[in-house]
């Protein structure tokens, strides 16, 4: 069994790779239980797969949260991969989603990353669509080669561009700061869908007199409700970055919907 999060499409994509290359099923973390034991019945040798975005240098909370909660009887024979998706560096990813399943028992086995488009638009410019289908092309061939490695079962750590241990507390409360929902805003061009509540991972957004309001101090910071809105209607922080810098999903996620 393969679990992501995906709130733009990339690690879904990934996921979903690696399921073809290995004969297995991709599932979205958020329809996993969402308090308790996160218990799930694979087969002996059967493998386990995480796929996740990087956010800050870190794993979201929602991911960290079910791999917190994981409950798997014990398998000599199963093997157990992690693959980060990110834009400029995976940061601690492998590390922290490594201790957090160690905890539970379950040792990972290989870890991975791919480099996809950067969807922290508040930084990242997304507007140009040559260059981010240049940049797809490239995520592609790097999920093929992590297929295979996968598929072959290959044991120990392919991630690039690590960084220090030391870093991750500055990174962490910049982390926590971002995730506040007062950063975001609305725009007059919403025209009240929903599509932003029904989406939302955190459960962090309501539709009040035909306008999203956060219910929540604060979210994933996945953005969807930002890159999925139809009207372009949501914008973070105070500037015009979000704005200028264009939304973004990736094509198979534009497909699906």
């Amino acid at each position: 069994m393969i679990l992501y999060f995906s709130a733009e499409g990339n690690s879904r994509y990934v996921a979903q790779r690696i399921a073809e290359a290995t004969g297995d099923a991709a599932r979205s973390i958020e329809e996993l239980a969402p308090a308790g034991p996160l218990r799930l019945e694979l087969k002996s040798g059967e493998q386990l797969g995480i796929v996740s975005p990087t956010y800050f240098w870190e794993l979201p909370h929602i991911v960290a949260d079910a791999l917190g909660r994981l409950a798997l009887d014990p398998d000599p024979e199963r093997y157990a991969f992690f693959v980060a998706t990110y834009g400029t560096t995976p940061g601690r990813t492998g590390v922290i989603a490594k201790g957090l399943l160690k905890r539970r028992g379950i040792r990972l086995d290989a870890r991975f990353a791919v480099r996809m488009p950067d969807t922290w638009t508040p930084i990242f410019d997304l507007s140009d669509p040559d260059r981010v289908t240049a940049q797809l092309a490239r995520a592609d061939r790097q999920a093929s080669q992590v297929a295979e490695k996968i598929a072959a079962r290959e044991r120990g750590s392919f991630m690039p561009l690590r960084t220090p241990a030391i870093a991750r507390p500055v990174a962490h409360a910049a982390f926590l700061a971002a995730r506040r929902t007062s950063r975001f805003r609305v725009l007059d061009a919403c025209v009240g869908c929903g599509l932003c509540e029904r989406t939302c991972p955190a459960g962090a957004i309501r539709i009040e007199e035909g306008r999203p309001v956060w219910v929540k101090g604060s979210c994933e910071l996945c953005l969807g409700c930002l890159h999925r809105c139809p009207t372009f209607a949501i914008r973070y922080g105070s500037g015009s970055a979000t704005g200028e810098h264009g939304q973004y999903l990736h094509p198979s996620f534009k497909k699906a919907r």
